[in-house]
């Protein structure tokens, strides 16, 4: 027999209601008080941090190891992001608007697999998020690598766009800091029933954290796209149409490697999610059309942020089935 329902078993269990309501009041406030609104980007990546760690308490070093061990769930991943994911890119960017400025910012944001959040919705669908983040680094030196190639490509100026130190700021803030802290408090808690009770605390957080994320993200970037939405609406297609191919293609690829249900989950997921909160500092670090790329960039991240919820309920009720 199992006991009465705590606050965060129901908490958990509305998950996929509830980001859609942190969504839907974040797009309410950010049309409503603009300026108020805005002024919340400041708690974005503290709130991303912290729900980083949260997840990270879930990461024993030793699963790290044995998932970088993993190469066939490596080689899936580097495969779909960066072999296949950029031939979807190239054959969307004729339907992307004619703008240089909405195209450079689409291309950019497309081209770079995400590092951070990607982790904590890889997990709430059941999937390997231990195992994306030991490919963390990998996918991070790749992508910097590779990005301005495929870009000057595309474009002829990628060199010009990509600067590692917004992303080796986004791996020390958002991964190196949060998982430090994380082992360390794994660490207490071998060792301490004070340390016991601070982990089992952080561990209730999970779905508050990840529902002020969304409010924080939308609300404090609906303002920018409200002013150009005439300009970015084109742009909104060719990002629903790279989510729904590269899930596809996600899937197929975890097939074709025979991974199990974790790892091609964990596939598929970062196959489809960017790195927009790292390339957004790109984008308005751009000498020419920096508001217009930087919107198109904060785009990506509202119609991003929808289909991974609708991913979560998708897999987790497809889990439910088997």
């Amino acid at each position: 027999m199992t006991g009465p329902a705590t606050v965060t078993d129901r908490l958990e269990r509305h998950q996929v209601a509830l980001y859609l309501l942190a969504i839907g009041s974040g797009l309410v406030l950010g049309l409503a008080a603009p300026a108020a609104a805005e002024s919340l980007d400041v708690a974005v990546t503290p709130f991303l941090a912290a729900l980083l760690y949260v997840t990270f308490l879930q990461v024993r070093a030793a699963d790290l190891a044995a998932a970088l061990r993993d190469r066939a769930f490596l080689g899936a991943v580097l495969l779909v992001n960066f072999v296949l994911g950029p031939l979807v890119v190239a054959a969307l960017s004729p339907l992307l608007p004619a703008d240089d400025a909405i195209r450079l910012g689409a291309l950019l944001v497309l081209l770079c697999p995400c590092v951070d959040y990607v982790v904590v919705f890889t997990g709430l669908a059941g999937g390997g998020g231990q195992r994306l983040l030991a490919a963390t680094p990998l996918l991070l030196l790749v992508q910097m690598l590779l990005v301005p190639v495929y870009l000057t490509v595309l474009l002829g100026d990628g060199r010009e766009v990509i600067d590692p130190e917004p992303f080796l700021w986004a791996f020390l803030v958002l991964i190196v800091v949060p998982l430090a802290v994380a082992w360390l408090t794994q660490f207490w808690a071998a060792r301490s029933a004070a340390g016991r009770h601070a982990s089992a605390a952080a561990s209730t957080t999970m779905v508050p954290l990840m529902m002020a994320v969304l409010f924080t993200a939308v609300g404090s970037q609906v303002p920018r796209i409200d002013s150009r939405f005439d300009d970015l609406a084109g742009v909104i297609g060719v990002y629903v149409a790279f989510i729904v191919v590269m899930g596809a293609v996600g899937l197929l690829v975890a097939r074709g490697f025979r991974l199990p249900t974790e790892s091609g989950t964990a596939v598929v997921f970062s196959g489809v999610t960017r790195n927009s909160l790292v390339v957004l500092p790109l984008a308005l670090a751009l000498p020419v059309g920096a508001e217009l790329a930087a919107a198109t960039v904060i785009t990506q991240t509202l119609v991003e942020l929808v289909a991974m919820v609708t991913m979560v309920w998708a897999f987790t009720r497809a889990a439910r089935r088997r």
